[in-house]
């Protein structure tokens, strides 16, 4: 390519100041530098929300807003579930957690807990189906006999009393609450866990009481938490979720089991996201920087021109980073990106005038005839790459996705300044660092001449079948490329290690605990009991909930079960009594082992014969205890015995007496807590959907969504909200795409004013892409919303690489002129190993985003460089072969 004459001169003359004054330009930059940096600090910020990135006015963004205005006590909330040993012991800490929780107002706005609501503990029993409801009458008229009694005596002395009575009984265990031997193995496992040190209670809730309502599965406790967020820190709920495992360090009881609660839900993953992120990759960005320089140090054979690189890249840096201060404000997660596209590209101009001006200087002694020669030569094809790919990079400016649109703007500017950079301070360092061929480089590797001389005679000599095989490739790789699958479950993108993403998972694979439901809303009742009927009969769908699921069917037949059973309790109904920790229950002990053993001369079957001699095992083991403690330990290990087993009971017996004073509900009835989250303040009523699959099966998570789209289309939620954005996007890009490339494609023809010069230069970007995204079918990596990212980087690459390719070989048509060996191979060869080097460490982190950008962008620039370097020279010789001939007469 060549410039006017006009253009030709100013660059001759940049070339002379910079030369004539070096240090002046340097200081200039640095003084520069300085204030940038300045400026960058107290004006560039990073806004971690990304409610907003993509298609902020679209319908689905639309949707979501009015159902976040109409209910917005959960948005950008944290879900903690709370589990334990036992139901009982996960409900108090519940209930601890979130006092806690509710007293620190510096960090958190609201907290909510469904199982601690006085309605609910009042009115349980009228939420069970009747079966239900029969069922826990039965087990309460079964186990009457035995809660009377331990009432009277509420100690282990009465409860071990009645296994004595039972044992002795000629009617059998008549007072038990369940089948004695059944009762024997978890009283026996309970036991040989205490007594061996180990913490463990004896769920009563379980054994009596396990239809009595929670609003929500028995063994998790569920705290929505909204946190008070700062979107201008890196993480904006480090503060709040620091709070919160304060807070549950302090509710662990030393000698109760440990209570374990999981951070989750929108505000928890995406904190874990941002922690991976920054962490995660350390390790893999220390890998990458080390490689590039191994590299750069390879390619230069000179640490100061190693070291001259790297002060340019960071000066671009630098002024980049001024620019998106003054442009944006803000950066966000996807044009955060714009620096490592900066690496990946600006790297490439410092090495092409580095190795031309390493080459000059085996020519011209004179180093300032070296730098002048490496500025006239490069300038040129620097000048057209930037060009051609920042319009590329602009051409993303237009789209939906904000994300993408601030990354193109930033990405694209930043090119120009890295490349003014890299023909302004770098002359400068050259010029007064010592770089001498003679002194400082070291010999290439051996045999390293051969490779270009060998890849330019299989290149060269084997143009029309690599021809004919690549377009048999391309016709395959449009086949695989039908099948590329897109994965718009952003939780499929996070480390599967951290804590949010195990307990959303989790969570998922339960249908009455999974986050991803859907929701509708209704401007009437009669709207909202419409949706309800019309969308229970969905196959995808296992159930709705809505404000009118809120009462009870068939209260008034339940209300009288309720009255019987009050009744059938007697005075225990009245309240059930604590624990009393005051006798010594040695001769009870002694009392019921006699009784075992009178019982097991009786006994035949094996089962039950194994059962009552563990029983016994343990019930030495405690007399031992105590034969061998002194005060006060005595008395704290039978404290410990008594609370392990009979700890829960008051507690459950107390909850359930409570049910017995249920009344009939209406909807005036419901209380206001309840209310809000189901029926609006401007009347909308809020219908939630549950799936009926596991979600974490991508297919039925969309499955899912379609259906009950063709129901109510304007459904949203989480669901809606990962599949519209991934469609955003992937229109989003498909458009930029298009318009980059007819874009670069008539740039390149104004320019070039040829149109095989063009069709060269686009051919190996359209082939890498082809390539790359049936790679991807191929190592089954589907597109989702990080890796997507890697497509501009790639088009820059790919435009940057076409048009140094086809300079060179307008210039070395012939097989004897070897393009290979030229400073402008090698350039585009180790500025792609550079490229790689920036990402190749990713693809190890454990997030899996980060990884599978990492993968597309390594073999994105391996189809990049073999379609540069292999099929662009073959077809080249054949597209050119009349101009070959007339070369060589």
């Amino acid at each position: 390519m060549s410039l006017n004459n006009p253009v030709r001169n100013l660059i001759f003359h940049w070339g002379n100041w910079l030369l004539y004054a070096p240090l002046s330009v340097l200081c200039i930059a640095v003084i520069m530098a300085v204030f940038a940096l300045q400026y960058t600090a107290n004006n560039l910020s990073v806004n971690t929300d990304t409610t907003d990135l993509i298609a902020p006015d679209a319908p689905f963004q639309q949707n979501r807003r009015k159902f976040e205005k109409a209910f917005p006590q959960d948005t950008h909330a944290l879900l903690l579930v709370v589990e334990s040993s036992t139901p009982e012991l996960t409900k108090a800490a519940g209930k601890r957690l979130q006092r806690l929780l509710s007293a620190d107002i510096t960090h958190f706005t609201k907290v909510y807990n469904p199982d601690d609501n006085a309605f609910f503990h009042q009115n349980g029993l009228l939420y069970l189906d009747s079966d239900e409801l029969q069922s826990l009458s039965n087990t309460l008229s079964q186990a009457q006999p035995f809660i009377g009694r331990i009432s009277q005596e509420p100690s282990l002395n009465g409860f071990f009393s009645i296994f004595t009575d039972a044992l002795d009984s000629a009617n059998g265990p008549q007072e038990l609450p369940i089948d004695l031997t059944s009762l024997i193995t978890k009283v026996t496992n309970n036991l040989h866990k205490t007594v061996n040190d180990d913490k463990d209670l004896l769920s009563w809730q379980e054994l009596i009481a396990e239809k009595t309502l929670s609003m929500g599965p028995k063994d998790k406790t569920f705290i929505f938490v909204l946190p008070k967020l700062d979107f201008s820190q890196m993480q904006p709920a480090e503060n709040a979720i620091g709070a919160v495992r304060q807070a549950v360090a302090k509710i662990q009881d030393p000698n109760l089991p440990a209570v374990k609660v999981w951070i989750t839900g929108e505000i928890g993953l995406e904190h874990d996201e941002l922690t991976g992120i920054s962490e995660g990759t350390f390790a893999a960005s220390l890998f990458s920087v080390g490689l590039v320089c191994l590299i750069l140090m390879i390619a230069y054979r000179s640490f100061l021109l190693t070291l001259a690189t790297l002060l340019t890249i960071t000066l671009g840096m630098i002024f980049s980073g001024l620019f998106a201060a003054f442009a944006v404000k803000q950066l966000n997660l996807i044009s955060v990106a714009f620096a490592v596209s900066n690496i990946g590209l600006g790297v490439e101009y410092a090495i092409h005038f580095c190795l031309r001006y390493r080459d000059n200087l085996s020519v011209h002694r004179d180093r300032n005839q070296a730098i002048r020669a490496a500025l006239m030569a490069t300038s040129p094809s620097l000048i057209l790459c930037a060009g051609t790919t920042s319009i590329g990079l602009y051409s993303f400016i237009p789209t939906d996705y904000q994300g993408i649109s601030e990354l193109g703007l930033l990405a694209g500017t930043s090119l120009f300044i890295c490349l003014f950079v890299t023909l302004t301070a770098l002359p400068a360092l050259l010029k007064l660092l010592p770089v001498s061929p003679a002194n400082e480089s070291v010999p290439d590797f051996p045999g390293a001449a051969k490779i270009p001389e060998a890849l330019a005679t299989f290149t060269l000599h084997n143009a029309k079948p690599i021809s004919i095989m690549t377009g048999i490739l391309a016709v395959i790789a449009v086949i695989l490329v039908i099948e590329v699958k897109t994965d718009f479950n952003p939780i499929n993108l996070r480390d599967p290690g951290t804590e949010s993403v195990i307990a959303f998972k989790d969570l998922m694979k339960d249908k009455d605990t999974t986050p991803m439901t859907l929701t509708v809303l209704a401007e009437d009742e009669a709207t909202a009991k419409k949706y309800q009927q019309q969308l229970a009969v969905l196959n995808s769908v296992d159930k709705t909930v809505s404000l009118f699921d809120f009462l009870p069917s068939e209260q008034e037949d339940k209300l009288a079960s309720i009255e019987e059973m009050n009744l059938m309790m007697g005075s225990v109904a009245q309240g059930f009594p604590r624990l009393n920790y005051d006798r010594d229950p040695t001769a009870e002990i002694h009392r019921l082992i006699k009784a075992i053993d009178s019982s097991l001369t009786k006994k035949t079957d094996a089962l039950e014969i194994a059962a009552f001699q563990a029983f016994k095992q343990e019930l030495n083991s405690i007399l031992l205890e105590l034969d061998t403690r002194q005060e006060p330990s005595r008395q704290q290990y039978l404290a410990k015995i008594q609370t392990s087993l009979l700890g829960t009971l008051p507690i459950v017996m107390n909850e359930l007496i409570n049910n017995f004073s249920a009344q009939e509900i209406t909807l005036a009835g419901i209380p206001a807590d309840i209310k809000e989250r189901w029926l609006s303040k401007d009347g909308l009523y809020r219908i939630q959907i549950f799936p009926k699959k596991d979600l974490n099966d991508l297919a039925n998570l969309k499955q899912f969504i379609t259906d009950v789209q063709q129901v109510a289309p304007d459904a949203t939620d989480l669901p809606v909200m990962y599949l519209e954005s991934m469609k955003a996007v992937i229109d989003a890009f498909q458009e930029a795409i298009m318009i980059a490339l007819v874009a670069i494609a008539m740039l390149l023809f104004f320019i070039r004013r040829n149109l095989i010069d063009t069709l060269l230069v686009m051919t190996p970007l359209v082939l890498a892409g082809l390539f790359t995204m049936a790679s991807t079918v191929i190592t089954e990596t589907p597109i989702n919303f990080a890796n997507i990212i890697a497509l501009p980087l790639l088009l820059g690459l790919g435009v940057d690489n076409g048009i140094h390719m086809v300079e060179k070989l307008r210039h070395s048509l012939s097989e004897e002129q070897n393009i290979y060996q030229s400073s402008t191979a090698r350039g585009m060869f180790y500025g792609a190993l550079t490229t790689i080097s920036s990402f190749a460490g990713l693809a190890f982190s454990p997030h899996e985003g980060i990884a599978s950008m990492g993968l597309v962008i390594t073999i994105g620039i391996f189809w990049i460089m073999t379609c540069t370097f292999i099929i662009l020279p073959a077809l080249s010789k054949l597209v050119l072969k009349d101009e070959i001939q007339a070369a060589h007469h």
